[in-house]
């Protein structure tokens, strides 16, 4: 609409302030018009004149053009929660949930608005949603093998550190592979899961592939991603199918990211959907319908305090083991291993290894990026690539603070607060913190 009708519309609010008809119609026209600010605005006035929900729409839609995806989202759920069955209103929910890569959350705003609306059907959100992560109905079995089966190059000798790591993963899972008869005479299983937890980027999946690589085992990496499907039921088939692989190939490890969204307690699940998919992961796990004998599960999470405590009973995930970052040494083997074939001039990785404290093998990564866009741009003048230095590394530490720091501040509290049976000690001493 032109700037006159807009003139037009002010001008008659002028002289009825309180016409809230009017003011929707002036916000409606100014977020067609994609003024955001002006429309924000005349929806926030209007939800100080009236309890209707349209205001709080439209101001959902105004924070979405804006980018402002988790206070559209806030919005809308409180708009869900007073039972609005608006089709609307849960395809813009799907769409910002989906920008803050809330999949599961978004598959069941989804498929809510199919549930109101049977025909209905969104464009965007299907090619997102509806085949996200699905085991194509018309691949082979040969094509998911080759999906998703691995036979890794790596073991033990290639990761750096984690001795305590590598020392419960050895009693848990590769002593029982070695000596099975001393574990079949005491009428133990071959197999169960191990949950690996820690912050970000600390080689959960790389210890994991080691794990696979140091018995000759083979090796599934699944996420959360490859198991869930927009249609009810099939995200259930599929994890079933992984386990079903996994079983046909033993001795197997089967390696479960993001198990913390998979295994979120099912009390806080709104939706059915949600809860079957995690009783369907327990019913793989006990090996309720056929034998997990060989296969190996290590689960990771960064927030293992979100699994649902039935996660933990024994012959699940009834190991925990904390993954901290990197220390001193492993850090210097990591930026020796990434240093690999660049240019250097005079490097003390060793130095650099101990002021990067509590950083990741992310941030790591991190760094050394910094440091080589320096150096690229320092290059683009004469066109010769510059060598990286010691004082290079420190400098882009100065820049990059470890990403580690926020996710202990988390796990500290429930550390030293929701502890009740010691599960995160380990988290307390790497903190030197006695509870």
């Amino acid at each position: 609409m032109s700037d006159n009708t807009i003139d037009s519309l002010r001008e008659a609010l002028k002289q009825s302030p309180d016409n809230t008809p009017l003011r929707l119609l002036l916000a409606e026209t100014l977020l067609t018009s994609n003024r955001l600010d002006e429309a924000e605005s005349e929806y926030s006035a209007l939800l100080r004149l009236t309890h209707d929900i349209k205001p709080k729409i439209g101001l959902a839609k105004v924070f979405f053009k804006k980018g402002s995806y988790s206070a559209c989202n806030v919005i809308l759920e409180e708009v869900i929660d007073k039972g609005s069955d608006d089709i609307e209103v849960y395809t813009l929910y799907a769409k910002g949930l989906l920008k803050e890569n809330s999949h599961a959350k978004a598959i069941e705003a989804y498929q809510k608005a199919l549930t109101i609306k049977p025909g209905y059907f969104d464009e965007e959100l299907d090619d997102q949603l509806r085949l996200r992560g699905t085991l194509d109905a018309e691949e082979t079995e040969e094509e998911t093998d080759n999906r998703f089966l691995q036979k890794p190059t790596i073991n033990f000798s290639d990761v750096g550190g984690m001795d305590e790591v590598k020392k419960e993963i050895e009693l848990k899972i590769i002593k029982p592979l070695l000596h099975p008869e001393l574990y079949k005479a005491y009428g133990k299983k071959i197999g169960g899961g191990i949950l690996l937890y820690g912050p970000p980027g600390c080689g959960k999946t790389f210890i994991a592939k080691a794990t696979a690589g140091q018995v000759n085992a083979k090796f599934i990496s699944v996420s959360l991603n490859d198991i869930l499907d927009m249609w009810i039921g099939n995200s259930e088939k599929n994890l079933h199918e992984i386990f079903e692989l996994a079983r046909q190939n033993t001795p197997c490890v089967l390696f479960i990211d993001e198990i913390d969204a998979l295994g979120a307690s099912r009390s806080d699940m709104k939706q059915s959907s949600g809860r079957h998919l995690i009783n369907q992961f327990l019913q793989e796990l006990d090996g309720i319908d056929s034998t997990n004998e060989g296969v190996l599960i290590i689960g990771a999470t960064n927030t293992p305090w979100s699994l649902d405590p039935a996660f933990r009973r024994p012959g699940r995930f009834d190991r925990i083991v904390f993954v901290p970052p990197p220390d001193a040494k492993t850090r210097t083997s990591i930026l020796k291993l990434k240093m690999n074939n660049k240019p250097t001039g005079t490097m003390d990785l060793e130095a650099i290894g101990k002021k990067a404290e509590n950083y990741s093998g992310a941030d790591l990564d991190a760094i050394i990026d910094i440091a080589i866009e320096q150096k690229l741009e320092d290059s683009f003048s004469d066109g010769i690539p510059k060598p990286l230095e010691t004082n290079d590394l420190i400098n882009a530490l100065k820049k990059h603070k470890p990403s580690t720091q926020e996710w202990f501040s988390t796990a500290k509290n429930f550390a030293m607060f929701a502890n009740d049976s010691g599960l995160y000690d380990d988290i307390l001493t790497y903190l030197k913190i006695k509870k």
